[in-house]
């Protein structure tokens, strides 16, 4: 059964479809030696739940936080170190403007200490992620951390916004960012250049990642 009315043929749910198979195609080349049709694959996704959520009339910020999103797959996709920190940049921005549209649709910050079970998520969330953070601190170089500072504050309060909400869809895709996030970062500054484990943390990040983004997508569009 499609998400959205009308069989494979209706625009939407084409749209979504084509997502979900570029992002599953580009775990066939997540291993190999980065080229623009590599970067192009990765990119995809992102542009497309960007104009599935224009298609179907999905809020703007939505739109615009899928699009930086897809600017920053585009140059981290390069794995050229000089692209980094504006990749890093785009996601920033990206998670400045989900928190924006979480807390604008949310019930307000209240929620977090009204209910324990998003109480509890939030502190969990709050306290592993300002443990991440200290660690980052100290195995970041010099000249990356305030910009990874200030980006586990947004991260922070993307993942606090989306506990406001009642959209599961939501709420599931903000935790899965936070963990792809947690997960890229242990892979690309804690560990050491050689492990047999980086390989595979590369295609839970990118698996958590596309969850995320659908997750956060179909919150806001399906009907």
């Amino acid at each position: 059964m499609m998400p959205f009315p009308g069989g494979l043929e209706a625009l939407p749910n084409g749209t979504l479809i084509a997502a979900v198979a570029a992002a599953v195609l580009y775990l066939l080349l997540l291993s190999r030696h980065p080229t623009w049709l590599r970067t192009i694959v990765k990119t995809l996704p992102a542009v497309l739940l960007a104009v599935l959520a224009g298609i179907v009339g999905g809020p703007l910020l939505l739109a615009l936080g899928l699009a930086f999103s897809a600017a920053g797959d585009a140059l981290l996709s390069r794995e050229d170190d000089r692209l980094f920190q504006p990749g890093v940049l785009c996601f920033l921005v990206a998670q400045v403007v989900y928190a924006v549209l979480f807390y604008q649709v949310g019930g307000g910050a209240g929620l977090l200490t009204a209910e324990w079970l998003r109480l509890g998520v939030a502190v969990v969330m709050t306290v592993s992620t300002l443990f991440m953070l200290v660690l980052l601190m100290i195995y970041v170089p010099a000249s990356m951390r305030p910009l990874i500072f200030v980006y586990v504050f947004a991260i922070l309060a993307m993942g606090l916004a989306a506990l406001t909400l009642d959209s599961l869809w939501v709420i599931a895709g903000a935790l899965l960012f936070v963990f792809s996030d947690t997960v890229l970062a242990i892979e690309k500054f804690l560990m050491p250049a050689i492990n047999p484990l980086r390989d595979l943390m590369r295609y839970v990040v990118w698996i958590t990642y596309v969850l995320a983004q659908l997750g956060i997508t179909l919150g806001f569009v399906a009907p």
